[in-house]
Order: structure tokens, then C-alpha cells, then sequence
């Protein structure tokens, strides 16, 4: 099973959370208390990530960067925004140079 397989099955129970009972599901926590809110917690564990970063304890690392991926599938799902869209773009960049790419989105806007 690839890394993507994984991020695919977890975004698809992110999405069925939707549906869970609020009291059992911190995920439908999450969505219900909105977009912003679930920006607000990915903001959150980024930072703890780049603080996790710093350090040598890959295995803290490692941990905060699971949580980050989990919170940005959160964001994504408040905002109805499918994982495959993204892995699209993703896909679309690859044998391009960062910096030609980004270069790209200079010119041409987000």
C-alpha cells in the first residue's frame, strides 16, 4: 500500500465523519465548527511541526507531521476540496523545477 493509498482511505473517513455523532467524532467536531475553525487547528500543527523540526527527535517529528496531514485532509473536506484535486496539482508539477514553477505562479498569479 502506497503513502497516497493511506492519505486516500484517511481523507475518505474524514469525509464520513460528516455523518458521525458529534459527541463520538473529533473529526465532525471539527467540520461542524467550520472552516475557519479547522484552518485555525492546521495553523496550529504546522507550527508544532516546524517547532518539532528544530529538534532531533525524528520520532516527535514524524508524530507532528501525521497530525498535520490529518488537520490539512480536515481543512480540505471543510472546504469540500477532494485529495485527488490536489494530488492533480501535485502530479501536474512534477518534472518541473521548484524554481521554474514558481517562478510560473509569479507571473500568473495563485
Amino acid at each position: 500500500m502506497s503513502e497516497h493509498d493511506t492519505l486516500a482511505r484517511l481523507a475518505a473517513v474524514i469525509a464520513s465523519r460528516r455523518q458521525g455523532d458529534g459527541n463520538k467524532s473529533y473529526t465532525r467536531q471539527l467540520l461542524d465548527a467550520g472552516p475557519e475553525r479547522c484552518a485555525k487547528k492546521f495553523g496550529e500543527e504546522a507550527v508544532e511541526t516546524v517547532i518539532a523540526g528544530v529538534g532531533k527527535d525524528v520520532e516527535h517529528i514524524k508524530a507532528e507531521a501525521a497530525d498535520t496531514l490529518y488537520h490539512l485532509l480536515v481543512l480540505l473536506e471543510a472546504h469540500r476540496i477532494a485529495l485527488a484535486d490536489v494530488m492533480a496539482i501535485l502530479e501536474g508539477r512534477m518534472g518541473t523545477s521548484g524554481l521554474e514553477e514558481k517562478a510560473a505562479r509569479m507571473r500568473t498569479g495563485p
